[in-house]
C-alpha cells in the first residue's frame, strides 16, 4: 500500500530538518513525500533540497514546490491533489514521528481492518524543553463526540484517498477548524468507517494557531457552529463549552501551569 505524507512549511528552517528525518528513517518502503512550501524565505528550501538528495537513494517518491499560497488548507488541499497514495496523511513541519515503524503500522492496520481513515495518539512538547505538555489519547468514534468537543489528533489523522476525491477537501474559509470541520464532516455526517489505533504516531512541537488562548477558541466555537449548519446538524453551544472547558483544565493541570486558588 502506497502511502502519501503532505508536509506544509513556510520559514520553517527550524524544524523541518527532524521532520524529513522522521519520514527519512521510517521502514515503510511504499512512500510518497510531497513538501508544500509558501515560498519560504528562510533556509527552508536548502534544508529540503538537501533531503531531496538524500531521498534519491530510498524507494522514497519526494517531490516539492514552493509558491504563493492561501494558507495551510490550501496547501494541503494542494497536496492532496497531487498525492498519488492510497492513503493520504498530513505531518506538519514542526512535527515528527514517534518511531520508525509509524507508516509501516499504519499500512498493517489499513490491511487488516479494511477501515477507510484510521487516527491514533500523540504528544505534545514544549518546543524549548521538549517536555511533554499534552498526552493525547484518543478513542473509538461513535456519533455525537463532536459535539462534545471531541476530535481526532489531526496529525494522526490518515485516510484513503478516494474519501477526499468522493467527499471533498479542508474548507479554505475556516481559519482554524477546517480540520475538524473535515474529519467531522467525514466521519459523522458520511460514516466514513474509521479505526481508532492505540499507540503513538506523532509528537509535536506546542504552539500554533490553533493552541494559542480565548482568541483562537472563540473562532473555533463560531466555526464549529458554522460546521455543523453547513453539515445539516445544530450545535449545543453550552454542552460544546462545557466539555472544551473540561478538556482545558485537565491540559493545564497535566502541564503544571494549573493553580487552583
Amino acid at each position: 500500500m502506497k502511502i502519501s505524507v503532505v508536509t506544509v512549511s513556510y520559514n520553517s528552517e527550524k524544524t523541518i530538518r527532524d521532520t524529513l528525518e522522521s519520514v527519512y528513517n521510517q521502514t515503510h518502503d511504499e512512500i510518497e513525500y510531497l513538501i508544500i512550501d509558501g515560498k519560504s524565505t528562510d533556509k527552508t528550501i536548502e534544508i529540503v533540497k538537501e533531503y531531496e538528495s538524500k531521498f534519491e537513494n530510498t524507494n522514497t517518491d519526494f517531490r516539492w514546490i514552493s509558491e504563493k499560497d492561501n494558507g495551510i488548507y490550501d496547501a494541503i488541499n494542494k497536496g492532496i491533489m497531487l498525492a498519488t497514495g492510497d492513503v493520504v496523511g498530513i505531518l506538519n513541519s514542526d512535527d515528527f514521528y514517534a518511531d520508525r515503524s509509524v507508516l509501516a503500522d499504519i499500512t498493517e492496520t489499513f490491511n487488516e481492518k479494511e477501515c477507510e481513515c484510521l487516527y491514533a495518539n500523540l504528544k505534545y512538547i514544549d518546543p524549548n524543553t521538549e517536555k511533554v505538555t499534552r498526552d493525547w489519547k484518543s478513542k473509538p468514534f461513535k456519533k455525537g463526540l463532536f459535539e462534545k468537543s471531541w476530535t481526532p489528533a489531526h496529525p494522526t489523522f490518515y485516510c484513503k484517498k478516494s474519501i477526499y476525491d468522493k467527499y471533498g477537501l479542508y474548507r479554505t474559509d475556516f481559519k482554524i477548524a477546517a480540520d475538524v470541520e473535515l474529519m467531522y464532516r467525514f466521519l459523522e455526517k458520511n460514516n466514513v468507517s474509521s479505526y481508532y489505533l492505540d499507540r503513538y504516531l506523532v509528537t509535536m512541537r506546542q504552539g500554533g494557531v490553533s493552541s494559542s488562548g480565548i482568541k483562537s477558541t472563540i473562532i473555533i466555537t463560531k466555526e464549529m457552529i458554522k460546521a455543523f449548519k453547513d453539515n445539516g446538524n445544530h450545535l449545543n453551544i453550552v454542552k460544546y463549552l462545557f466539555y472544551k472547558g473540561l478538556k482545558y483544565k485537565e491540559f493545564i493541570i497535566k502541564s503544571g501551569d494549573y493553580n487552583e486558588n
